[in-house]
């Protein structure tokens, strides 16, 4: 029964992947650390590609040797079995806990309607020391989650926080983000930085560099960006299919919490493609390195116990986890969205309806914001509007953030007391919805930080 539950996982991981099985990477949990796993490797025939647990040294990924095979046909099941043999063997071995298939993910698309009346309003406004564009800083969004009424009553501006933000990078360049960026580390071509730019060409940034008349142009699926024409054409090719999307979400998270750190945690490509051990060493790092929220604006379908392990270590070391509950416009279960560990956010819209491709259903939502046209930094010094659970979970990464801040009354400068559980009950108060489709209701900042001060943050 048990190698008919593992197989089945097998063959859902490869039609996922997309690509043969034999081919596939595994994450290994092994107790006995570098040394073991290599030992295991020397028996069952495979090589361990990299440590994924950072200091812990019991999380790797390896690569099974690589079997001939013949005909389409074939090669997808001898592929499938092999895998299949390769992960029975492995977990018989002597301190290996945990084996699964590598997972290729890709971040979710919704559709992209006509651009907002703000992201034609250019007019200059200082925000927190730095000059942004004022359809950023005053739309529609910032009203219905309630922020100006927190930022008056309470002084919070997310001192004292350091927000992980797992997803394609960030643009280091974008002067609205450039004060508050960390260095981070882009974990797709293991080195340090996390810089979106790294996967646009140099034929493209020439065309950036040109400059020329801007105006919002379709980018792809779920973005209008302020661009010219040639940009236009350029970032609408399928490897820039999701080329923006972390300079997005980094600036919502600003947006709402503009003096907190922005620790980039480069896990996905610009065509929106990465892999769930990437995911997971991202978020091993980021605990490992200050980060004390994650924002994490992805899903996917099948469960992955690592990646259970993973945002249960970043709670258990303090690190509250947010992440987006998908765009299928369905009542279904998603991943981490779904994880005890972590808070789901559903989209609405500026009416305070869900969203008609947001993802909805207790579990995986905890709460909704707005993801309908919100307005957000891009790379290259610009702006966009992008549509979807993406751009709804910042808001809620942001006010977790707002309730680090040093300023707050409850524990001063060291505010150490917040941890997921209790990040989730502040967050729970919230603005009801009818039925239960988007768990508490609409995110109110002004109530969330309200909350969290009236319990004096004592664990």
């Amino acid at each position: 029964m048990k190698q008919r539950i593992l197989l089945a996982a097998v063959i859902m991981s490869v039609f996922l992947a997309g690509k043969p099985a034999a081919a596939q990477n595994v994450i290994v949990r092994d107790t006995g650390g570098l040394l073991g796993i290599q030992q295991s490797c020397g028996r069952v025939g495979c090589t361990v590609v990299e440590g994924l647990d950072g200091t812990i040294g019991q999380l790797y990924l390896v690569s099974p040797n690589q079997n001939t095979c013949s005909g389409l046909i074939g090669c997808l099941l001898g592929t499938v079995f092999n895998l299949l043999d390769f992960l029975t063997k492995l977990l018989l071995q002597p301190g290996v806990v945990d084996a699964e298939p590598d997972q290729l993910l890709s971040l979710a698309q919704s559709q992209s309607p006509t651009a907002p009346p703000g992201l034609w309003d250019t007019t200059p406004v200082n925000y927190y020391g730095t000059t942004a564009w004022d359809g950023y800083v005053n739309q529609p969004a910032v009203q219905i989650v309630n922020l100006p009424s927190a930022r008056s009553a309470f002084s919070v501006t997310g001192s004292g926080a350091v927000v992980g933000m797992i997803d394609t990078g960030v643009d280091p360049n974008q002067p609205v983000l450039q004060t508050v960026l960390l260095q981070g580390y882009d974990f797709t071509r293991n080195q340090p930085g996390g810089s979106e730019l790294s996967d646009v060409n140099q034929s493209t940034m020439a065309v950036v560099n040109k400059g020329g008349s801007s105006a919002p142009a379709q980018v792809n699926q779920s973005t209008m960006a302020v661009v010219n024409q040639e940009e236009a054409v350029d970032f609408s090719q399928p490897q820039y299919a999701d080329f923006g999307h972390g300079t997005m979400t980094a600036g919502v998270v600003h947006l709402v919490a503009p003096t907190a750190k922005l620790l980039p945690l480069k896990a996905f490509g610009a065509n929106g493609q990465g892999y769930l051990s990437n995911v997971i060493a991202a978020v091993y790092w980021g605990t490992q390195h200050g980060a004390n929220v994650f924002n994490m604006s992805f899903d996917f379908t099948t469960y992955s116990n690592e990646m259970n392990q993973a945002v249960n270590y970043a709670a258990a070391n303090g690190v509250v986890s947010v992440a987006s509950v998908g765009n299928n416009g369905e009542q279904m279960m998603v991943y981490p969205a779904g994880l005890n560990n972590v808070m789901g956010v559903a989209s609405v819209s500026d009416a305070e309806t869900l969203s008609t491709f947001s993802n909805y259903g207790t579990p995986p939502t905890w709460v909704a914001a707005p993801g309908e046209a919100i307005i957000s930094t891009y790379p290259f010094a610009t702006y966009a509007a992008g549509w979807g659970t993406s751009f709804s979970a910042p808001f809620v990464t942001g006010t977790v953030a707002l309730m680090r801040s040093s300023s707050l009354p409850v524990l001063g400068s060291l505010n150490t007391g917040l941890n997921q559980s209790l990040a989730a009950q502040a967050i729970s108060n919230a603005q009801p919805m009818q039925g239960n489709e988007c768990g508490y209701g609409i995110l109110n900042i002004y109530q969330a930080v309200n909350a969290w001060i009236m319990r004096g943050g004592v664990l």
